[in-house]
C-alpha cells in the first residue's frame, strides 16, 4: 500500500469511532502529507457527525510562559519592557496557533471552524458538536473543569498522538486538576482585546515534565498503537488516560509536595 492512502487504513485499525469526538495531537514533519489531507483523513474517519477537536494553544501572547522567556532571553529590561508593550492580544477568530504544528493552525482555518476563548489555551473544533464542546471556557481556568477539557471528557472523546509522545498529551492536565491533594497554583498574565490590556490571574500550576513517564504506566490494554510514517501513532479514551494519570500523580506527586 502506498504512503498516499495509509493514513484512512491506520485510523481504522486504530478504532477512531465514526460519529465520535476526537482530540489530536500531531507532527506532520516528514510525512509527505499536507496538513488538508490529514484533516480531510481524520474527518473522513469521523464521518458526517464526528467533531474533531485539537489544542490552539498561545503562549506567545504571555509574559508568564517559558515561550515568552525564550523569546526574551538576552534582552536589556528596556528591551523587554519594549517587547512586552508590542505584544498582540488575543482574537479568538484571528490569533494563529504555531506552537501547536501545522494541522491545528489548518483546523483553525477552515471555513466554519469554532474556536474556544481562552488566551492562552483555547481549543478549535470542526463538526456537529464543536459549538457545544468548546462554548464555555473560563478565562480564568486553563484546563480544569471549566474548560473544554472536561467537555470532552464528559462526551467520552478519543485522543490520538499522530506520531507524538505522551509528552504533549494534554489530556493529563485535566488529571492534574483532578489530583488529591490539589496542585499549588501560580499567577497567568496575558494580553487581551487590545494591545496593552494584560490580564491577571491564578490557577494551576500546570507541569507536563512527567507526562512521557505516565504514559509508559498507563495500564497494557488501554490505548492502541500503530505506526504512521516511520512514527508510532496511539489511540486511546480520554477518560481512561485521565482516571489513570490521576491515580498516578496523586500517588508519587503527592509523595513530593
Amino acid at each position: 500500500m502506498s504512503e498516499a492512502t495509509e493514513l484512512p487504513e491506520i485510523l481504522g485499525r486504530l478504532g477512531v469511532r465514526p460519529g465520535g469526538v476526537l482530540m489530536v495531537h500531531s507532527s506532520l514533519r516528514g510525512t509527505g502529507r499536507s496538513p488538508t489531507e490529514v484533516r480531510n483523513a481524520l474527518l473522513d474517519a469521523l464521518g458526517p457527525d464526528g467533531t474533531l477537536v485539537v489544542p490552539a494553544f498561545t503562549p506567545e501572547n504571555s509574559d508568564t510562559s517559558p515561550a515568552h522567556h525564550s523569546r526574551t532571553e538576552g534582552m536589556t529590561e528596556r528591551e523587554k519592557a519594549e517587547f512586552r508593550a508590542s505584544m498582540l492580544p488575543f482574537e479568538p477568530n484571528a490569533t494563529p496557533c504555531p506552537a501547536m504544528g501545522a494541522l491545528a493552525e489548518c483546523v483553525r482555518t477552515t471555513p466554519g471552524a469554532v474556536r474556544s476563548a481562552h488566551p492562552q489555551t483555547s481549543f478549535a473544533a470542526l463538526g456537529r458538536r464543536a459549538e457545544e464542546l468548546l462554548a464555555d471556557h473560563d478565562p480564568y481556568c486553563h484546563l480544569g473543569e471549566r474548560s473544554p477539557m472536561a467537555a470532552l471528557y464528559a462526551a467520552d472523546a478519543q485522543v490520538l498522538l499522530l506520531r507524538v509522545g505522551f509528552e504533549v498529551c494534554t489530556a493529563f492536565h485535566l488529571a492534574e486538576y483532578r489530583m488529591t491533594p490539589p496542585p499549588p497554583t501560580r499567577t497567568y498574565r496575558c494580553v487581551v482585546r487590545d494591545k496593552g490590556n494584560w490580564i491577571e490571574y491564578e490557577d494551576l500550576s500546570l507541569h507536563d515534565g512527567d507526562f512521557g513517564a505516565i504514559g509508559a504506566l498507563l495500564p497494557h490494554g488501554l490505548c492502541t498503537k500503530r505506526e504512521f510514517a516511520g512514527k508510532p501513532t496511539f489511540l486511546f479514551g480520554m477518560r481512561d488516560a485521565v482516571d489513570a494519570g490521576r491515580h498516578l500523580m496523586s500517588g508519587y506527586r503527592g509523595e513530593m509536595t
